[in-house]
């Protein structure tokens, strides 16, 4: 009996791999559901560009930070007048009055500041925040963007809200004790923001009160940005609410207030401030 053999080169045909209709809708069905879960999550993970843009000004503040203390022998900007040979980095105060030209000139305090040559000339972009909207009517010429939203921790003044003693205060690079854990700049609240020093009071480690005297900033996500003096910036959010006040844009805030829910943020920034003598 002969069995007969497949042709050379003959293939039965596949079976049908298609879909059928109901399996389809299911399948569609799937990848929305997934889709919906997914695409949240991957928008929280995307960075804020402006945040970002907030982080490389202060980086770019540090650096011309660095520089001028290269060149003036390890000496340091002040945060604030101080005594000695030291220079205050930046004049002026902010606040939503058009009538005071340091809220919305450069040439009033930027341009003179003794860190501007280092930024560039006439570069100012780094000393705002992207992210900061706040500007005043200026008379006769109307609504202009202030020009500044980066203050200078006053560790690097004479420390008075600290205090100082028994906490350090740095005139020099080399004084600084720990580098990777103090902050150099930070955004400020916009309605918090008015001299050049962002004023803050110590709480260590198991405080069970503290004060908020100037204000972070909280516009990024509910944090702010910061530079160190080893050279990174970081951004920090804050968990509490107090420390977190909406923004106005149109008059100052009470400063120097009871920390309240924000106890635990106050104690973190103290730990990245500076040091007990």
């Amino acid at each position: 009996m002969k069995t007969s053999l497949p042709s050379p080169g003959r293939r039965d045909p596949p079976e049908s791999a298609a879909f059928t209709l109901p399996e389809l809708l299911t399948m569609i069905a799937v990848l929305i559901i997934l889709a919906m879960l997914i695409l949240p999550a991957l928008a929280r993970t995307q960075p804020d560009s402006r945040a970002f843009q907030c982080r490389n000004n202060l980086s770019q503040m540090y650096r011309a930070w660095r520089m001028y203390a290269d060149d003036y022998n390890d000496t340091l900007l002040a945060s604030l007048p101080v005594t000695g040979n030291r220079v205050v980095w930046v004049t002026g105060g902010l606040d939503f009055n058009g009538g005071n030209a340091s809220n919305w000139d450069v040439t009033q305090d930027l341009a003179k500041s003794p860190i501007q040559p280092y930024l560039g000339t006439n570069s100012y972009m780094s000393w705002k925040c992207p992210t900061d909207q706040s500007s005043v009517a200026v008379p006769g010429m109307g609504v202009l963007p202030r020009v500044r939203s980066i203050s200078m921790s006053s560790v690097f003044d004479f420390g008075g809200w600290l205090p100082s003693p028994p906490y350090r205060v740095y005139a020099k690079g080399s004084d600084i004790l720990n580098p990777a854990k103090t902050w150099v700049f930070m955004d400020e609240h916009p309605d918090s923001i008015n001299d050049g020093a962002f004023a803050w009071q110590m709480a260590p480690a198991g405080s069970t009160t503290a004060s908020i005297v100037d204000f972070p900033a909280s516009y990024h996500d509910g944090g702010c940005n910061l530079s160190f003096a080893d050279g990174h910036s970081e951004g920090h959010k804050w968990i509490g609410l107090t420390i977190r006040p909406p923004v106005n844009y149109s008059a100052a805030i009470p400063l120097n207030v009871p920390a309240g829910n924000s106890l635990s943020d106050i104690i973190w920034l103290s730990s990245v401030t500076t040091v007990h003598q």
